[in-house]
């Protein structure tokens, strides 16, 4: 049985590597016609590491990344609301969490497949369902491939989903994001610590991702798809920020122009399938969720340790629905419980209460918080 796989980002890297680490037949099709170094941080929490770990690559990823010990939710001055305490985690699991830049990580994992597995420069078309019941997948350059089962794991874009539920719906948050990598050395009391800063319906956070390098974020209420002039990008954020630390101001300034990034933050509605036939949507193509909680790239991750896992020991009948049962409940939670926290992020009015609220909290619930996601079932 042979599995094409669409997308060559994290979740579909991470499925092509643990396909290759179980013997299971696949193509992986990128629409890429090379990998660039684009993109800005991700934060790699440790359920995303525990499958790197039995994937046999967390130490390239921790060698390339930088490890976090404490995050801070703060206010604008870097005050701390509310503060978690990761070494506990590390205690718990055996790591905690990694920020690293995503052309690193796509790197890493890029170089593990073999290279006759990968093509680039495949842009999909669509699929069609043949006579035999085997699928032929088209792509923009007219060529084509024969499958047995198809693997969307094109993002939240999807146009694998496109055609496979057509109906499916991208939310948009309200709220616009910018991000950017600063050549710039944090002080060394903030080098394993994570910062999210709210305050005046805005959110910045950040953290050093390897020697001379912070990965940052920007976040405020806007109008959907608003243009911004690229040449004015930098000095409108300078003064959107002007009441933030001055280490925000640093950050921005410390960043090249023309890396600054900028989209919208939007969801996927959640799905009551993510599957038909022989097609299975996997990561943002299937249930993508906002960047809040940091779980985006890590859920991608656990579907492709779980996907892989089932596929290995059960009949193709059953696989992709045992895959679906056993993730989207968990899934689902972090979608919504994601799109809250960033709402709360912005509140107009209460914030007070809402920080008080959040200071108050015991630690013991928190971590209590982070162990229930951060949890995965390794022998599936």
């Amino acid at each position: 049985m042979k599995y094409t796989i669409i997308g060559a980002g994290i979740g579909g890297l991470t499925t092509a590597l643990a396909f290759e680490q179980k013997g299971i037949d696949y193509e992986l099709y990128e629409r890429a016609s090379e990998l660039k170094e684009v993109g800005a941080g991700i934060w790699l929490a440790p359920n995303a590491l525990q499958v790197f770990d039995k994937l046999n690559v967390l130490d390239e990823v921790q060698k390339a990344g930088n490890r976090m010990y404490q995050m801070t939710i703060g206010k604008k001055d870097m005050s701390s609301i509310s503060d978690a305490n990761l070494k506990k985690i590390e205690e718990k699991f055996g790591y905690t969490t990694v920020a690293i830049h995503r052309a690193k990580l796509q790197q890493i994992l890029f170089d593990k497949i073999p290279s006759n597995k990968v093509h680039l420069g495949k842009s999909f078309s669509q699929y069609e369902i043949q006579n035999d019941q085997t699928l032929k997948v088209h792509f923009e350059d007219q060529s084509t491939c024969e499958s047995d089962f198809l693997i969307g794991a094109d993002g939240i874009n999807s146009k694998v989903r496109k055609q496979l539920f057509p109906t499916s719906q991208i939310r948009y948050t309200g709220q616009t994001c910018w991000r950017g990598v600063s050549n710039l050395e944090l002080p060394s009391d903030l080098h394993h610590r994570g910062f999210e800063l709210w305050g005046d319906q805005l959110r910045f956070g950040f953290s050093r991702i390897s020697k001379g390098k912070v990965y940052w974020f920007a976040v405020a209420l806007a109008p959907e798809n608003e243009k911004e002039d690229a040449t004015q990008l930098k000095s409108n954020l300078l003064e959107r920020y002007q009441s933030y630390d001055a280490l925000v101001k640093d950050l921005i300034q410390a960043t090249p122009d023309d890396k600054i990034i900028r989209n919208d933050i939007n969801d996927l509605a959640p799905m009551k399938n993510w599957y038909k036939d022989q097609i299975c949507l996997i990561g943002d193509a299937g249930h993508a969720t906002t960047p809040n909680m940091g779980q985006g790239g890590a859920q991608a991750i656990e579907d492709a340790h779980y996907l892989s896992s089932i596929i290995s020991k059960y009949t193709m009948k059953k696989a992709f629905t045992l895959f679906q049962e056993k993730r989207q409940k968990k899934v689902n939670q972090i979608v919504n419980k994601s799109w809250m926290i960033g709402k709360m992020g912005h509140w107009k009015y209460g914030t007070g209460l809402r920080n008080f609220i959040m200071k108050t909290t015991p630690s013991k619930v928190m971590l209590n918080q982070l162990i229930e996601t951060y949890t995965i079932e390794m022998k599936v």
